[in-house]
């Protein structure tokens, strides 16, 4: 059976010592079996207390990034290397075996044109060394396709499956989210069916960033997709309460949240136990 997750946002608005253990107390309190952290940009990261806080609350831990705009990968191609080796290193110490995130362009970076051929190629050229690195470290790298308004580089499911394809790699997965899914996939069903065994890791929200199942993610769909793939990874709740000010700007919230990030996150997680027992 998959594992429920979610991720450091439901509970704080950035990684810091104090919030870090605030949010990962929490993780186990609510009953997850798991926490996602975003790396920060500066990754500066205390690796051995992040480790016992994650073992004394007896939950598992991933670890994703988002490059920040002066690493923007088509363009600054060997800082974000850099930076996604440094990022690797990290998981290393942790003792993990994956990295998830936004590892293709900085979100909001655009060129106002479609990605090029040279961009790509670009691309395509990163991931081929990031992939050799992080095999030697035993580690899955999975970007996440995000949507239009955020990124032009990768914005759907077929085209990381593409990038795996041009670098032959066999450690590239994909990292799906429901959110991005709905403005830039044509149902829920294929591109999970597309993604078979190379779906690593997925951030399950709803449409409008509220609680599962009252938006317009066609989750039934989903799931079965899920179930006909056998997935058995992690699904990660990433939705968010304007209850927390500091993610207001961030992620639009420009309306206030119907819960409170404690309800939010306490509700998801039975909606998706709920999904799971359905359709597995």
């Amino acid at each position: 059976m998959p594992k429920f997750g979610t991720s450091y946002l439901s509970f704080i608005p950035s990684w810091s010592p104090e919030g870090g253990a605030y949010a990962i107390g929490k993780t186990a309190e609510y009953g997850f079996d798991m926490l996602e952290i975003s790396l920060p940009p500066s990754l500066n990261f205390d690796t051995p207390t992040v480790k016992k806080q994650l073992k004394t609350a007896g939950i598992d831990c991933r670890l994703t990034l988002n490059i920040p705009r002066n690493c923007h990968l088509p363009a600054q191609p060997k800082k974000a290397l850099q930076m996604i080796k440094g990022a690797l290193d990290i998981v290393a110490e942790m003792e993990g075996d994956f990295l998830g995130g936004v590892l293709h362009s900085a979100i909001g970076e655009f060129t106002r044109k479609p990605c090029s051929a040279n961009e790509r190629e670009i691309v395509k050229e990163v991931f081929f060394e990031l992939a050799s690195y992080a095999a030697e470290r035993e580690i899955t790298i999975a970007p996440e396709p995000i949507n239009r308004y955020e990124s032009y580089v990768l914005t759907s499911a077929r085209e990381v499956l593409d990038l795996i394809d041009a670098t032959q790699a066999k450690n590239i997965g994909v990292h799906l989210d429901t959110f991005h899914m709905n403005i830039e996939e044509a149902n829920f069903y294929d591109p999970v069916i597309s993604c078979g065994n190379r779906l690593k890791h997925l951030h399950i929200t709803e449409s409008d960033r509220g609680m599962t199942g009252e938006g317009n993610v066609c989750w039934d769909d989903f799931f079965k997709a899920l179930s006909e793939i056998n997935y058995q990874g992690p699904l990660v709740l990433e939705n968010f309460s304007s209850q927390i000010k500091e993610l207001v700007g961030p992620t639009s919230l420009w309306r206030p949240s119907k819960y409170n990030s404690e309800d939010l996150a306490k509700g998801s997680l039975a909606f998706m136990k709920a999904m799971v027992e359905k359709w597995y």
